[in-house]
């Protein structure tokens, strides 16, 4: 008979996610509270509707169409352009919307713990993935452009420290928000902190990122002017430009963090305070700022922007081009690198033009 093994790495994991689904579900069977006879009839009142209000399904019908609509899309950018790096974006936007379908059944049945359960999983979890997209996409920004000595932490760093930010904040808070389900009173408050927990530290991250994102930007647009030009002046249209994934990243930065802001302040009044009761601040202040987060990308999807060579990989060397017009592109191509570019001889006619004296003429007084 096969045996079931896990690795020491991988039983932690399983064990922090058994414990933040199942110990709600153990303990809402323990406790016995009365519930209204009819759920619809005072919602707000109703001490076991986790909401307090019957979630609207035209509201979910119209943010699931356009978050379903959003991830398909982000899905065919990326196979028409590449870009498999922001794979765990359209991937966070299938968790977003099956967060949202639960709601559907939360309007049937507002007393339902297990279909609340997922339905605040999915939703509130499924953002660090958008999160992690980003937080890859300014390393490869910055690798692509040879820019890396602009940004506090090198390149390849930026993945690997905000990543794994990103998974210690995303546990945290899987934990605290499972727990945080229960309907006994002590687990709830626990969970409630260590979810909130889990949000302050993840907006310190973000919060940290997005100003070496802005650190970043101001320095190569004072050290490299003819790179931050590079594109308009090879007469590139404006959409085509890197500068418009750069402003794509900044609409995504401002989404995430106002949606961060949102959460840490519900769930510092608490899971039943003003914020958390009221369905319209969820839709736009936690699904509409997502929505530009990510969407933002159905027109600058980075594969468009990135190739995959980068700049410093340019022939840089005059001597193997065949005509002059390459060996003026060649010192552009140093110039943006920041390497200096080597001095060119003039031909005659050049140097007739310039008014300067050929090599090895004399001068007639």
């Amino acid at each position: 008979m096969p045996t079931l093994r896990l690795s020491p790495r991988k039983s932690p994991l399983l064990a922090l996610y058994l414990l933040s689904v199942l110990i709600p579900m153990v303990a809402a069977a323990r406790d016995s509270k009365f519930c209204a006879q009819d759920p619809f009839l005072d919602p707000k009142n109703d001490l076991c509707n986790p909401l307090r209000y019957i979630a609207s399904n035209t509201l979910t019908s119209v943010a699931l169409a356009c978050f379903a609509a959003t991830t398909a899309t982000l899905f065919w950018s990326m196979y028409l352009w590449g870009a498999k790096f922001m794979l765990c974006m359209p991937i966070g936007g299938v968790a977003y919307c099956i967060g949202l379908a639960f709601r559907y059944g939360l309007h049937t049945k507002p007393q339902s713990t297990g279909i609340y359960i997922g339905e605040y999983l999915f939703v509130v979890l499924s953002p660090c993935a958008f999160i992690a997209a980003v937080y890859v996409l300014l390393g490869r920004l910055a690798g692509h452009l040879n820019t890396g000595e602009y940004l506090l932490v090198r390149p390849h760093r930026v993945t690997v420290v905000f990543v794994s930010s990103d998974i210690v904040t995303f546990l945290i808070q899987a934990a605290g928000g499972g727990t945080s389900t229960s309907q006994v009173t002590k687990t709830r408050n626990l969970g409630q902190k260590l979810f909130l927990v889990g949000l302050i530290l993840q907006l310190v991250s973000f919060f940290f990122f997005t100003t070496l994102l802005i650190s970043w930007t101001v320095k190569v647009y004072k050290h490299k002017p003819a790179l931050w030009t590079k594109d308009q002046r090879e007469g590139k249209p404006w959409y085509l430009d890197w500068r418009a994934l750069l402003f794509a990243m900044y609409i995504s930065c401002a989404g995430i963090l106002v949606r961060s802001f949102y959460r840490v302040i519900e769930i510092s009044q608490g899971y039943h305070g003003h914020l958390a009761t009221e369905e319209g601040f969820f839709y736009t202040l936690d699904s509409l700022p997502l929505l530009f987060a990510i969407g933002v990308y159905v027109a600058f999807w980075p594969g468009r922007f990135l190739s995959s060579t980068p700049l410093h990989h340019a022939v840089d060397a005059e001597a193997n081009l065949p005509n002059k017009a390459d060996a003026v592109l060649a010192d552009d191509t140093l110039e943006l690198q920041g390497r200096p570019v080597p001095p060119r001889r003039l031909d005659t006619a050049e140097t007739l033009n310039s008014g300067a004296t050929p090599v090895g003429s004399r001068t007639h007084e």
